[in-house]
């Protein structure tokens, strides 16, 4: 495993910012049904393959499961704090929390004052094995620890052999959560940001068809900001 600088990490940080931006610029960003885009090759390869090979065994103890069968069944880590995070991703976090990726998020979603979550409330790893799912939903807005209201997700799939079929797929929805828009793919090393609100809902309620030894990985971390969100 490599350790980066500061100086290469900051440059990864500006490389990662210039592709949403690059995103945003040559219409990447959709508006329906809610404000979403979506960057592949979004990190650095070295650091999406250090992801991936960082990324903890299904029976490591760092996970919780999540298990109603009509809600969710998935596993996430247990952060509560970036000292929780393996060596291996932490870097990769640190990009995305960096002041870079807030300025860009800010500016592009048009929501000011973004800050990131340093108690990983629900933020962390994702992992769902065959017969998973995520039922739809619309997310919480409120953080207890601090008082601020989330605004915006951002998810980084770490899936290289992902295939059609296998299910998993994000699904966003209408207004009243009852009709699919459209479908992402979660690919290796794609990055998807939206905006969450009253309205924004989201899930993958399909039960998901992987073969034995694979699964659906991501990064999830939210975004706050002291004003309220709409």
């Amino acid at each position: 495993m490599k350790r980066y600088s500061q100086s290469e990490l900051k440059q990864f940080a500006i490389s990662c910012t210039n592709k949403v931006r690059q995103q945003f610029k040559n219409g990447g960003f959709s508006k329906v049904p809610f404000v979403h885009c979506m960057v592949d090759n979004f990190l650095p390869d070295e650091l999406a393959e250090q992801c991936l090979s960082e990324f903890p065994s299904l029976d490591d103890d760092c996970w919780e499961f999540e298990t109603d069968s009509d809600i969710e069944i998935k596993q996430r880590t247990k952060w509560q704090s970036e000292f929780d995070i393996p060596d291996g991703i932490v870097d990769s976090i640190r990009v995305l929390n960096s002041s870079q990726m807030l300025r860009v998020m800010s500016e592009v979603f048009e929501i000011p004052k973004l800050i990131p979550d340093p108690y990983y409330t629900g933020g962390g790893l994702n992992a769902c094995t065959s017969g998973g799912l995520l039922g739809v939903h619309v997310d919480g807005n409120y953080h207890d620890a601090t008082a601020l209201n989330r605004r915006l997700n951002a998810l980084v799939y770490l899936n290289p052999n992902w295939q059609p079929g296998w299910g998993g797929e994000l699904g966003l929805y209408d207004e009243k959560g009852e009709v699919c828009v459209k479908k992402i793919e979660p690919l290796f090393n794609r990055l998807v940001i939206f905006d969450t609100h009253d309205k924004s809902y989201h899930g993958l309620p399909d039960p998901m068809n992987h073969p034995a030894g694979e699964a659906r990985r991501s990064i999830l971390l939210y975004y706050y900001t002291k004003e309220a969100r709409p």
